[in-house]
């Protein structure tokens, strides 16, 4: 029962996840962030192995998976700190697009109620290639978006992380109770194997001198 309940959970979870983890995807093309990019497909892989370590009761595939969800909320906690620019972090640098190129959010355009309008630019900027652009009216800023975002993820990760510590734990004690009364044993020690009653009954022979 234990085990049904803790893996039935831990799929729900990575299920949610995937769905959470493709949406995530989808925007981050649209922004062009390659760094998020490539951390979603590292998820969306490791979500996979969890999804097949609980279907299949496979403990070390699950405690990667645990150990992914650490790795998981320390990037989301970098996120957050990130577009909240704390520690002396920018959101407008190009960080997460590897300075490959000048995109942004997608939400930074794109929010509710956000209004693309063109605008000056700043005083001895060069704009040779670039167009300055005003984005006023959002309903929600992009940052904070990105911050919701993040701490969605961060939140699940962090409950997948309890659910699949517990599952390994069940797991291992199961196995644990089976090897204890010999069920890895090929012949447990109770166990005779029964003779074969002989067909022929050895007699007496005589012989005359």
């Amino acid at each position: 029962m234990r085990r049904c309940t803790g893996r039935c959970s831990l799929v729900f979870i990575c299920a949610l996840q995937v769905v959470t983890a493709v949406e995530r995807q989808i925007f981050d093309f649209l922004g062009y962030q390659w760094a998020p990019i490539l951390a979603n497909f590292l998820h969306i892989l490791m979500l996979i192995l969890g999804l097949f370590g609980a279907l299949q009761y496979r403990p070390r595939y699950l405690t990667a998976y645990a150990v992914w969800m650490v790795l998981w909320v320390s990037w989301n906690v970098f996120l957050v700190c990130f577009y909240l620019e704390v520690g002396g972090l920018s959101k407008d640098s190009d960080t997460l697009t590897f300075h490959a190129s000048i995109h942004r959010s997608w939400w930074r355009e794109n929010g509710p109620g956000c209004r693309v309008t063109p605008a000056e630019p700043p005083p001895g900027r060069a704009t040779a290639g670039l167009a300055y652009i005003s984005v006023p009216g959002c309903l929600l800023q992009y940052q904070h978006l990105e911050v919701i975002h993040s701490s969605t993820q961060l939140l699940i990760a962090l409950v997948g992380f309890v659910y699949a510590c517990y599952v390994i734990s069940v797991f291992t004690e199961e196995e644990d109770s089976f090897d204890f009364i010999g069920g890895f044993d090929p012949y447990p020690t109770t166990y005779q194997v029964p003779q074969k009653p002989a067909h022929m009954q050895l007699q007496p022979m005589y012989t005359t001198k």
